[in-house]
């Protein structure tokens, strides 16, 4: 940037980040004309060009307002050059460009602004209770976009050709919805249908009206969203909340809700201000909160769980449609069991049909599926679960450049992928399971939009070290050198880029499991190091997981493992000839690789404590748990063993046998064994601490509200810096990130 403007001057002006689609170029245009200045703007592949000419006191506060930008513009760089002035007429806006080597950034899908809800619900405006009313700063983006720039022609509504009054609208400078690309009205845009069940047209009038009338029938109503279908059904109705279970295959996993506003939330749920934020800001997560005590939701909704996930209206249609029922709705994903969701109109009826009574539809093609987004606020800061709609793909800057385009293709759970180019990562959207072959085609058909989108053909791939995974598959299939990244070195680096972070460091990763180094199954792990390398310092120790991926789905049979390594009885887990299968496993070895995973500790405890035997979620025994400690004030922690590197957890397990045993209850056990787990984490740090005082908490196990917090306090109280995740979720789905930090280090 230069220091100086000359009198009279020409500066010409590229800005890159998140200013497309977004109002930018009327906001310059606004800028310009209020400061007397003369010259253009237009969107260019990557970002906005701008040359702008006046006398140096407008030209300087022309460029320190540019930097503050409109509501959603999100600037990476500002840079400018003097140019000789030209002498142009006026200030204006130009065609876009469409070629360049810039890298692009495309926006997230944004909550209705309340400009537009005003007139949604203002009866004298031309777009009352118009569905698709949309602008500038409000509407769908990524979930629309088939090409970039992000111009009308490159997305799903070029379709639908403007009306005189919208026309006018989108080439106005001065008006809000200048070069809005989903601009429409009831006369030019998109249309809502009322189907039935076998997805034929009904004769209703208001099909919002209709919905909302089937709903307080108890009815499951399957509606169109931003990035796909959900299914919607009344959430103080036991009975229908039930039936949407069984169509659905979704035996306990906790649904979200969707309520009318802020109120109407605050009703249900104790709310901080930092959940507040999160709430009504543009990217509308999913939240979870604290439940209110006898508050008018089925307890099916989320059962055994002291916390519900809320989210409040992003779309005119979800506002239209809450006005109507006026009660809080289940608002979960259209598929069925952990399919990917919904988004294509044939594939929604053909797959939602027996799950739906009836389908409230529209004709505004979807051309990418986007989950909705799920976040945590631990300690007055946000953690997110799963990071989708709204946030992505947003980009994130990457410690330090790649030197060649790159694709991260994360891990087989909860997957994500992410290209980078130079310092600039794209993170995807929440893909799902890649365990299910629909997952699988929909994270491939994903990767190829991404490349497409932001005009990056990879030349290298990093992956997974486990050789079984979908994700290495996929590797494997292209003709591109490879990397292969060890799960918790992803992890730990992840958390590292976040933060900027250059290390050395300690690295908590505490999970499920991921393949180690060694072939054993890695999951309760100290490692200590950077990016480029990194030393396992210390770990859980490994015992046999019976049956393979069985373990993970049956809790007590990692409980037979934990309690015979402690040299407990076995005691009457399951029916004896299932114990006596397992035990046979384990004497010869057979289908029991070993595993270090702290997940799986939290599984065996789970079961041994009589809370959770079996699973038909990820995670549920150990959400089991934390429900239950949350509820009772710490009251110490049991014994282990720290030997050199490896953490003893025999005498943890003996332990929690003889409370279950004197009839200690379950919601004391769950508190003594979460804090034996902090206690687990800072007393191996304490050992640790001369190789750093930087430690970095991750892995999926670190959801966990009572884990995390406490870690934090206690490791802080001895002096280490300790961080944890707000940008990208602990569990698999920040995995690619680490993974390119790793791959740029190891250039």
């Amino acid at each position: 940037m230069g220091a100086c403007i000359p009198d009279r001057s020409r500066l010409a002006i590229e800005v890159s980040g998140v200013v497309q689609g977004v109002g930018f170029r009327p906001f310059v245009f606004g800028l310009a004309s209020r400061l007397g200045l003369i010259g253009f703007v237009k969107n260019r592949l990557g970002g906005v060009q701008i040359e702008v000419e006046g006398e140096p006191p407008a030209l300087e506060l022309f460029v320190a307002e540019l930097k503050k930008g409109p509501p959603l513009a999100r600037i990476e760089e500002l840079s400018w050059a003097v140019r000789p002035p030209r002498g142009d007429q006026a200030f204006r806006i130009e065609q876009s460009e469409a070629d360049g080597q810039s890298a692009v950034f495309i926006s997230p899908d944004f909550a209705t602004c309340d400009d537009c809800l005003r007139e949604l619900f203002d009866p004298s405006d031309r777009r009352y209770r118009h569905a698709f009313v949309n602008c500038t700063n409000c509407g769908p983006r990524l979930t629309i976009a088939r090409g970039a720039p992000y111009d009308r022609a490159r997305t799903t509504m070029a379709a639908f050709e403007m009306c005189g009054e919208c026309r006018a609208e989108y080439e106005d400078p001065r008006d809000r919805r200048f070069h809005a690309q989903p601009i429409a009205c009831p006369r030019c845009g998109p249309r809502l249908r009322a189907l039935d069940g076998r997805g034929d047209a009904v004769g209703a009038l208001d099909p919002i009206a209709w919905a909302a009338a089937h709903l307080l029938e108890g009815k499951i109503v399957a509606l169109k969203g931003l990035g796909g279908w959900h299914l919607a059904c009344d959430a103080r109705n036991a009975d229908a909340v039930a039936e949407l279970r069984r169509r659905k295959h979704r035996d306990e996993k906790p649904f979200a809700i969707m309520v009318a506003d802020f109120a109407a939330a605050e009703e249900l749920c104790d709310i901080s201000a930092k959940e507040r934020e999160l709430l009504v800001s543009p990217a509308r997560p999913i939240t979870l909160l604290r439940k209110r005590p006898g508050i008018p939701v089925a307890e099916a909704v989320a059962p055994s769980d002291p916390n519900l996930g809320i989210m409040l209206p992003y779309t005119p249609l979800h506002h239209l449609l809450l006005r109507e029922v006026s009660v809080p709705l289940v608002m979960t994903s259209g598929n069925r069991s952990d399919e990917p969701i919904a988004y294509d109109d044939g594939d929604a009826l053909r797959r939602l049909s027996g799950i739906a009574d009836v389908f409230l539809a529209h004709d505004r093609p979807i051309h990418s599926r986007c989950d909705d987004s799920v976040m945590r606020v631990i300690s007055g800061a946000p953690l997110p679960l799963r990071r989708s709609r709204g946030y992505a793909p947003l980009p994130l800057k990457l410690p330090a450049p790649v030197s060649v385009p790159t694709l991260a293709l994360g891990g087989e759970l909860k997957s994500t992928f992410a290209l980078a180019e130079g310092a600039h990562c794209f993170l995807s959207h929440h893909l799902g399971d890649l365990e299910y072959a629909e997952a699988y085609r929909a994270y491939a058909a994903a990767i190829d939009h991404y490349q497409e989108l932001y005009r990056i053909a990879p030349r290298r791939i990093v992956h997974d070290l486990h050789p079984d995974y979908a994700s290495t598959r996929y590797a494997q299939g292209r003709a591109l050198p490879t990397l292969a990244v060890q799960h918790h070195h992803a992890h730990m680096a992840s958390c590292m880029a976040e933060h900027g972070l250059k290390g050395p460091c300690i690295g908590v990763c505490f999970d499920g499991m991921g393949f180690g180094t060694d072939g054993t199954l890695w999951g309760g792990e100290f490692l200590v190091g950077g990016y480029g390398e990194v030393e396992r310092a210390a770990h859980l120790e490994a015992v046999p997981m019976p049956g393979g991926e069985q373990a993970t789905r049956e809790p007590w049979r990692m409980a037979v493992s934990h309690l015979r390594a402690a040299g407990e009885e076995i005691g009457k887990l399951a029916p004896a000839p299932a114990i006596r299968a397992v035990e046979q496993m384990l004497d010869r070895s057979f289908n029991a690789p070993l595993t270090s995973s702290m997940g799986r500790l939290f599984d065996a405890v789970a079961a041994i404590a009589c809370v959770c035997d079996r699973v038909s979620f990820e995670g549920q025994a150990a959400m089991r748990l934390e429900s239950l400690a949350a509820g009772v004030a710490p009251d110490g922690a049991y014994d282990f063993e720290i030997d050199r590197a490896l953490i003893r957890c025999a005498p943890l397990i003996s332990a929690v046998v003889r409370d279950v045993r004197r009839g200690v209850a379950a919601p004391l056990v769950a508190r003594r064994f979460h804090s034996t787990v902090v206690e687990i984490a800072v007393r191996t740090c304490e050992r640790l601490r001369k190789k750093s005082r930087d430690v970095v908490l991750s892995g999926g196990v670190f959801m966990n509200a009572i884990l995390l917090r406490e870690t934090t306090e206690r490791l802080e109280g001895r002096g280490f810096r300790v961080f944890s995740h707000h940008l990208v979720p602990p569990n698999d789905g920040g995995l690619c990130l680490g993974q390119l930090a790793i791959a740029a280090a190891k250039e």
